[in-house]
């Protein structure tokens, strides 16, 4: 027999879980009636009556009234408060932190961009502590606030808030939740900005509804963010679709982590405009100098149907099609959505793209497979949006909110 203690906190679970259940069925499928709820979730309706009453109490949802198909009287169904709630989105970035006040619809109050002038441990600490501290005492509201949240590139420890390694700052195993905890007592979420920007997908953007697909960003580095089945892949520590770390030339250039021609010396941003350098080098002939030579550029230039750009796209277009073909193969995805500046280029590089997954992949994984742009490009706070979605729908952050 279980001790009276341990049934007491099952039960106390159990509840915590179903609650989470609830909310999160109103807020993907809302406006939905207790009755549909009950259907939907198999618990009881005494159950879904008494859960939804106390998000009610808790101003977590709203009724609103539906005119029913048949002209009777309106139906009553539930939605969340979206407006009434605010949390902190920060995006610790290679040069810059950006920093929104954002509600539960994702759409931004405030949004601020601080320079990083420091790139060790003392120096971000400080500065998303003066960014968080100035937003929290900025906003003049009568709402919420419930969370921070934090996304940047490289490894975290979500459980614990820590920092394993970063490409872009000395702060490898800084506790970063815990140092920003002495400003405020809101819960912090951090995640790696790829996976969190792939669940942001899922909830608002691309992929919204779609349960199986790959978002794959291409920027500084390459990463990518898995969804299978509804739910981010994230292992046992919690990293994930290290993609720009495959190799696909052994004799390639080195790479940052000590490996030769991984995918990202290949197709990252810096990449991409050495090999269009090399090529302008030789004397090849091309609208495209030398000279600040940008990104948007070089995608203009093949969208024009510059040759240097074209072949410098397309080249980008095999060596990422190959990693595509490979993820397509291991996890058969509906969608795949790609992710930064190069997407510009879509109209020369998507067909290069195409070409190669169908040369690779098993035809019954990609005859239907969607290749698509991401929705967010570029709006790296959305990223925290999705971590504190999450957190809402899992139950951590609902609890905090039901139990102030």
């Amino acid at each position: 027999m279980s001790s009276h203690g341990e049934r007491v906190a099952n039960h106390e679970l159990l509840k915590q879980v179903n609650a989470a259940l609830v909310y999160r069925l109103i807020d993907t499928q809302g406006p939905i009636s207790r009755v549909d709820i009950a259907q939907i979730s198999a618990l009881a309706p005494a159950s879904v009556t008494n859960i939804t009453r106390q998000l009610l109490e808790n101003g977590l949802i709203k009724e609103v009234a539906q005119q029913a198909s048949t002209g009777g009287r309106p139906a009553i169904s539930l939605t969340t408060e979206q407006a009434a709630f605010l949390f902190i989105s920060c995006r610790l970035g290679r040069e810059e932190l950006q920093c929104s006040v954002m509600d539960l619809s994702g759409a931004i109050h405030q949004h601020t961009v601080t320079p990083l002038m420091q790139h060790d441990a003392e120096g971000i600490v400080t500065t998303l502590q003066q960014a968080i501290g100035q937003h929290l005492q900025t906003t003049k509201t009568k709402h919420q606030f419930i969370a921070v949240a934090i996304t940047m590139a490289g490894l975290v420890d979500p459980q614990t808030g820590t920092v394993l390694y970063s490409p872009n700052h000395q702060i490898a195993n800084l506790e970063l939740a815990q140092r920003l905890q002495s400003i405020t007592d809101l819960p912090i979420y951090i995640g790696n900005d790829t996976r969190a920007l792939a669940l942001a997908e899922y909830y608002l953007g691309a992929a919204k509804g779609c349960q199986d697909f790959i978002l794959v960003s291409i920027h500084h580095g390459a990463g990518s963010g898995i969804v299978s089945n509804g739910q981010l892949l994230l292992g046992k520590n919690r990293n994930v679709g290290e993609i720009g770390h495959i190799q696909i030339d052994p004799f390639g250039e080195q790479c940052h982590c000590g490996n030769f021609g991984c995918l990202e010396t290949l197709v990252a941003n810096k990449a991409i405009m050495a090999q269009t350098r090399a090529l302008l080098a030789k004397g090849h002939k091309s609208t495209l100098q030398s000279e600040n030579l940008r990104i948007d550029k070089i995608c203009q230039a093949a969208i024009r149907n510059d040759q240097v750009a074209v072949q410098i796209i397309r080249q980008a277009g095999e060596n990422l099609g190959r990693v595509l073909a490979i993820l397509v193969n291991l996890f058969n995805p509906e969608k795949i959505l790609l992710a930064g500046e190069i997407v510009q280029s879509a109209a020369v590089l998507f067909p290069a793209l195409q070409q190669q997954i169908q040369r690779q992949s098993l035809p019954n994984f990609h005859h239907e497979l969607h290749l698509d742009q991401a929705h967010f490009q570029g709006q790296g706070t959305m990223g925290g949006y999705a971590l504190i979605k999450r957190a809402l729908h899992e139950s951590d952050l609902l609890q905090r909110i039901m139990q102030p």
